[in-house]
């Protein structure tokens, strides 16, 4: 059994499907989806469907990334952000104009209320969309919002990268809480990379699906690197988040 983890979606599907026959995942395969399944591009309403389809068939793991609970957050009237809009929101509710059947929206809202926070498997890795600051480790967060919302915990990884031992009395408590950290949300495209970037023992599978990046794949054990072409060439009509 292997553990595939998947970074960002932002509603790519074409992507995701291509993704998906390179990795070829058994019945076995254990598959973590990082969040962040909507906002970005036109398929934000057929991928929910495709991910719902295939965790009747696969193992699927997935996380709640901050797109998924502001759509969410949409869909049952809570708020219309303009911010949201801005970042990927409009594509989806562009998506969602879409729906007449009231029996499918639904079971969209049940599919991103039973979305989880975040998980770890039997070899004490975590999962989480992007973070968590509880210096006791994610279960102790005293906002969950912040496992899907925070960036520190990226931009301390990158910071102390390969400059501190972890006998060190100073080294972060949060890396130590885990033997490996895999997170989205913020991409590497902004420090130029388009493939997974390992900081300590934390990994960013974000690598730009929204903008001008692929999407991602990645076998925990072994890492082996899987990825589709860039997301953006599947939508050449569509501008994403650029």
């Amino acid at each position: 059994m292997r553990t595939i983890v998947i970074g960002d979606i932002h509603s790519g599907l074409k992507a995701l499907k291509e993704l998906l026959i390179k990795v070829n995942p058994s019945k076995e395969d254990r598959i973590v989806f990082l969040g962040d399944y909507v906002d970005g591009w036109s398929e934000a309403v057929p991928t929910i469907n495709f991910l719902i389809e295939l965790s009747d068939s696969h193992n699927c793991i997935f996380i709640r990334g901050n797109h998924d609970q502001l759509t969410l957050d949409w869909l049952k009237g809570v708020h219309k952000r303009e911010q949201w809009l801005v970042h990927g929101g409009q594509a989806t509710v562009d998506s969602y104009s879409k729906i007449e059947d009231k029996t499918l929206l639904n079971l969209h809202i049940d599919f991103l209320e039973n979305l989880v926070d975040y998980y770890i498997d039997d070899q004490n890795r975590l999962f989480v969309h992007a973070g968590f600051t509880n210096v006791k480790g994610v279960s102790f967060e005293n906002f969950p919002g912040m496992c899907y919302w925070d960036r520190t915990l990226w931009e301390l990884a990158l910071a102390i990268d390969g400059k501190m031992n972890r006998e060190d009395p100073f080294y972060p408590e949060r890396l130590k809480c885990y033997f490996e950290i895999y997170i989205g949300h913020t991409p590497v495209s902004r420090i130029g990379k388009f493939t997974p970037v390992q900081a300590e023992n934390l990994w960013n599978m974000d690598t730009g699906a929204a903008f001008k990046g692929p999407l991602s794949a990645l076998d925990v054990e072994s890492k082996e690197l899987w990825q589709s072409a860039p997301v953006y060439t599947f939508y050449p009509d569509e501008k994403g988040r650029n």
